[in-house]
């Protein structure tokens, strides 16, 4: 998978400040580009470009962070929902390849139509 940076660093692999929360096998940060207010990115410490080739611990501690994440969220932003995502692989979306999982706080009104919720992705196969 290509590094859309170009630069022969791993951006996550090099985060050193800006870390919200974090475990001993993960951190949370704010996404760089976020899709609503609030949208975080729970990230492995361990570089590894795939969820499918993290352990079983670091999935475990990821998912710590995802509640914890939801728990910040709540407590600062007061959404009314979340959609929680990994893109695994460059087809699915993936542009850094380093395991991450969006956290995204969801607001009443941020679409005209929430129904699908994360089918959306195939915007033609959000209805059903």
């Amino acid at each position: 998978m290509a590094n859309v940076y170009n630069t022969g660093l791993c951006p996550f692999c090099e985060m050193r400040r800006g870390i919200i929360l974090q475990n001993k096998y993960a951190l949370v940060i704010e996404d760089t580009f976020p899709v609503t207010k609030g949208h975080l990115l729970v990230i492995t410490r361990r570089h590894v470009e795939s969820f499918r080739d993290t352990t079983e611990k670091e999935k475990q501690f990821l998912f710590d962070l995802v509640d914890r994440s939801i728990d910040y969220l709540n407590s600062k932003f007061s959404p009314q929902g979340f959609n929680i995502g990994i893109n695994i692989g460059e087809d699915a979306g993936q542009s850094i390849p380093h395991v991450h999982i969006h956290v995204i706080p969801r607001y009443k009104g941020d679409v005209p139509d929430p129904k699908g919720g994360v089918r959306c992705v195939i915007p033609w196969k959000q209805t059903y």
